[in-house]
């Protein structure tokens, strides 16, 4: 149940800092990046110590860090798949 919960925070941290950045295609995310950014790292530091409270130090930072990486990977990929007309946009930077 626990590693459940880090790997939530690590999406959510991921989702954070995606939002923050800005190159986010998601129109609705964008508006606050500094502190976007700063609930990413909050985020991606209660999912470390989540992890590593579930598998120990160092198989939990790399967990968090796997986790952490696919959700981020994947955030700009979601949004050009389920986007709207502006994340193709903003993928080519012509907005």
């Amino acid at each position: 149940m626990l590693s459940l919960l880090a790997l939530v925070l690590a999406s959510a941290s991921a989702l954070a800092l995606y939002a923050g950045s800005p190159h986010c295609m998601w129109p609705g995310l964008r508006g606050h990046p500094r502190a976007a950014r700063a609930a990413g790292w909050a985020l991606a530091l209660a999912a470390l110590l989540a992890w590593s409270f579930v598998l120990g130090a160092v198989a939990g930072l790399c967990a968090m860090l796997a986790s952490w990486m696919l959700a981020l990977v994947l955030q700009p990929v979601v949004a050009r798949l389920f986007g709207n007309r502006d994340a193709a946009l903003t993928a080519r930077g012509l907005d």
